[in-house]
């Protein structure tokens, strides 16, 4: 069973192969992550990722050019403009996803979990269930993270990645 939001809630679906080839480097899945909670420049972004602003600007020229981010206004400062960039939508419906882009998704949150400061929690466990069980507990885990209210702004972000697959041996 997967939870399919209604596209009004901000989702953008993913199904060109120019959109699954932007999402096929983890720099890419970060820049995404950053930017999901409010619109960043090139500068912040980089110092944010602990990358140069050189790959940054290359990795959003990418994402641009595939529709998953777009500008979103400029603003001056001390006589230059700083462009500033956000995501097309608030989340995203991979329709097939393919292994570049799931591996490129794992490796941006190993990158992550490397760079957080506090503990985190990371579990892989291996349960026989029906087909009818593995359902309910798909859907329980989809409203869990889409029911999550969120704290005001201010708070530190937290990432949550939950995934239920049938395992290819059994």
């Amino acid at each position: 069973m997967s939870h399919q939001p209604d596209e009004d809630e901000g989702v953008q679906r993913i199904s060109a192969p120019l959109q699954h080839t932007a999402l096929a480097h983890p720099l890419r899945q970060r820049l995404l992550f950053a930017l999901s909670a409010r619109p960043s420049t090139i500068s912040r972004l980089a110092a944010q990722l602990g990358v140069n602003k050189g790959s940054v600007s290359h990795h959003l020229r990418v994402l641009g050019e595939a529709g998953l981010i777009q500008d979103a206004g400029t603003r001056r400062v001390r006589g230059g403009t700083e462009k500033y960039y956000r995501r097309s939508a608030e989340r995203l419906l991979v329709d097939e996803p393919q292994a570049e882009g799931t591996a490129a998704l794992f490796g941006a949150v190993a990158q992550e979990l490397d760079r957080s400061p506090a503990d985190h929690l990371l579990t892989l466990r291996h349960l026989r269930l029906s087909p009818a069980k593995a359902a309910r507990l798909a859907g329980a885990l989809a409203a869990l993270v889409d029911e999550a209210e969120e704290d005001p702004e201010g708070e530190p972000v937290h990432g949550i990645l939950v995934t239920l697959y049938r395992h290819a041996g059994g």
